[in-house]
């Protein structure tokens, strides 16, 4: 069946996740995360996820934005930067204005000038997915913004996937879920989504039931996946 709706995780697929850290190690003041923010962000991201897929299986759901902190706390103090508190505070501030990859505004412009539908679909919440939709200029690019708070469950829950349906009313073969997580682009395959895992690091595919229909290294190619 043909595709209607292009539908994106958010971060670490349209926003970049290491941008925060990254930033700060830049910044006057923080001279001591300038050897150790790739680290830190490496350990921030996988802990932040680690907690949702935790929470998920304990029926113990928070918001995103609880998680994130979180796995800041955790990756600061594995760095031996938990005394902090103006390092931390900055690193939480930049988590809503991350940078969107450099190929997303013209990606996305792409689908919306062939008639696709166009979404994210994200464990953020909304205060914090509609942060850094602004501050990368994309808005006018996107249908909606959707969020799990709405299922009170973290992805890859299939409660999570069915809010495409509910709000385009489209066919799940008729949806291209597009997520720079294995896991995730796993759990849309298994649920009846065209996939796209954009493996930006280089990682081995997921040893999971499911495999996503393609595999990319960034999102310059969508549009033509998409069918256009």
């Amino acid at each position: 069946m043909q595709i209607t709706t292009c539908v994106f995780d958010a971060y670490g697929t349209l926003f970049d996740v290491a941008a925060a850290a990254r930033q700060a190690a830049a910044e006057p003041g923080f001279e001591a995360l300038q050897n150790k923010w790739p680290e830190l962000a490496n350990h921030w991201r996988l802990k932040q996820l680690q907690y949702t897929w935790l929470r998920a299986v304990t029926d113990a759901h928070t918001d995103f934005w609880d998680v994130t902190q979180d796995g800041l706390d955790w990756a600061l103090e594995a760095t031996g930067l938990d005394g902090d508190a103006a390092l931390r505070q900055r690193l939480l501030d930049l988590y809503w204005e991350l940078q969107a990859y450099p190929e997303v505004p013209e990606m996305l412009a792409a689908l919306k000038a062939g008639g696709l539908q166009t979404a994210i679909l994200s464990n953020g919440s909304l205060p914090m997915l509609d942060g850094a939709v602004q501050s990368a200029g994309i808005g006018a690019l996107l249908d909606d913004v959707l969020s799990v708070e709405s299922v009170g469950v973290f992805k890859p829950h299939s409660r999570v996937y069915d809010l495409v349906q509910q709000r385009f009313g489209c066919a799940r073969d008729e949806v291209l879920f597009v997520s720079s997580n294995g896991w995730d682009a796993a759990g849309a395959s298994g649920y009846g989504f065209t996939t796209t895992w954009v493996n930006r690091a280089g990682e081995p595919v997921e040893r999971l039931p499911w495999k996503p229909a393609q595999i990319l290294t960034d999102l310059t190619t969508i549009p033509k996946i998409a069918g256009l």
